[in-house]
């Protein structure tokens, strides 16, 4: 038990780490508050995004491709270095919580009482906020006239309108999602980048980005599940009816499209490189 509780306390020192003023000093009351008084921003970047990208397939069908090799690396390098700091902010917090209380708590808890604040709760914030930009992924991918599959697309449109609805709801099973999306793209937009600047080595396994993003959507599955299962049992739980309800039709469409591209692109058919996300 001694060596649970010198784990926890070393994990729980990392976020902590180098803080700037503005995370040492960060509450999320009045994020919180902004997110849930404009749920019109998420929906109409979602609006402009859909219009954007098939518009602009339609356009390019006339039109001659951009290389956009470098500033596709250096976008994709951006998002590796923010997810890693994010990974680093958000994680050991979560394996703090997760070595010293129940696993329902991990789940239910208000996260106004335990990482709603501080580094951690500042680079939560940014995570939400973090998938508007990350919409550009799609702008690349259409300006270079590459194939636009429906999963990339869908998966940014869904991440987008849960990630605001999670945040404005304050659920309290939201740092799963955000040290594990933080921790998958922190390799995810690494090997984009070594891809783009063609200096990936030709022995890396592929395989590993999509297994890892496989594994999210496992481990998110089943913590919307526990959601679920304690709120219908009466208990406590800090977790929107409408997010959850979103989160079990998202996670669930996601586990099912992820391993059937695994499956399409591992199995069904020669390997051929396609950028998901």
């Amino acid at each position: 038990m001694d060596v649970l509780k010198v784990s926890a306390d070393f994990l729980s020192v990392i976020p902590n780490l180098l803080n700037l003023p503005i995370e040492k000093s960060f509450t999320s009351h009045v994020p919180v508050e902004f997110t849930e008084n404009n749920y019109w921003i998420a929906i109409t970047c979602v609006t402009v995004y859909m219009i954007g990208i098939f518009g602009g397939k339609k356009y390019m069908e006339s039109h001659k491709e951009f290389d956009l090799k470098l500033p596709l690396a250096i976008w994709n390098a951006a998002l590796s270095v923010f997810s890693f700091i994010g990974m680093c902010r958000t994680a050991p917090w979560l394996g703090a919580k997760i070595l010293t209380s129940s696993y329902e708590e991990t789940i239910c808890e208000n996260p106004m009482n335990s990482w709603g604040n501080g580094a951690t709760g500042f680079w939560v914030m940014l995570f939400i906020y973090s998938k508007i930009p990350e919409l550009v992924d799609t702008v690349f991918i259409v300006l270079r006239k590459k194939k636009l599959i429906f999963l990339h697309w869908y998966h940014h449109v869904t991440v987008l309108l849960f990630c605001w609805n999670a945040y404005a709801t304050l659920a309290g099973s939201g740092l799963y999602f955000v040290a594990m999306n933080y921790s998958v793209h922190a390799l995810m937009y690494g090997y984009y980048c070594l891809q783009a600047l063609d200096c990936l080595p030709k022995q890396f396994p592929t395989i590993v980005i999509t297994l890892s993003q496989i594994a999210q959507m496992f481990v998110g599955t089943g913590v919307c599940m526990s959601a679920w299962y304690y709120k219908f049992n009466g208990n406590e739980c800090h977790n929107d009816m409408s997010n959850l309800f979103a989160g079990a039709i998202m996670y669930g469409s996601y586990l099912y499209l992820f391993v059937e591209f695994a499956l399409g692109r591992y199995l069904r058919k020669p390997r051929k490189e396609k950028k998901i996300e």
